[in-house]
């Protein structure tokens, strides 16, 4: 009934595995910083999906790549801040086509978003920042 047991590891030491036991990593390891021409890539890219997906690839740009360089992080959160100011334009403007003034300003926040988040973008791949004029600063950095 009674066998030998060996002796627990030293404090702050573990055994090796055993041979042909899988090794195991880190689950999260650091967000490797990107390229200067990744995060000038990555930034032209976002503020292009913003004209056709509205605030969906600002958001997913923000909370996945915000950790991976300064320039993609200010990139990713003026697009968001832009497109948010947007969504909430075209809401205003769909609740005032009532009065039919809500057309004109779903016409405009359309022309705006397009305008501007092309300028934005040959701003980011020139590699420089942008900042969207008409735009709430709703997620600060």
């Amino acid at each position: 009934a009674g066998g030998y047991a060996p002796p627990p590891p030293a404090a702050g030491s573990y055994p090796p595995p055993p041979a042909g036991a899988p090794q195991y990593q880190q689950p999260y390891a650091a967000a490797q910083p990107m390229s200067p021409s990744d995060e000038k890539l990555w930034s032209t890219l976002i503020h292009i999906g913003g004209i056709f997906f509205g605030f969906i690839p600002p958001l997913i740009g923000y909370l996945v790549l915000k950790d991976r360089g300064p320039f993609i992080k200010a990139h990713t959160l003026t697009a968001l801040n832009f497109q948010l100011t947007m969504l909430i334009a075209l809401v205003v403007g769909s609740i005032l086509t009532i009065v039919v003034v809500g057309l004109f300003i779903i016409i405009a926040v359309y022309v705006v978003v397009i305008v501007f988040s092309i300028i934005a973008a040959i701003k980011a791949n020139k590699g420089e920042l942008y900042n969207y004029p008409l735009t709430i600063q709703f997620i600060k950095a």
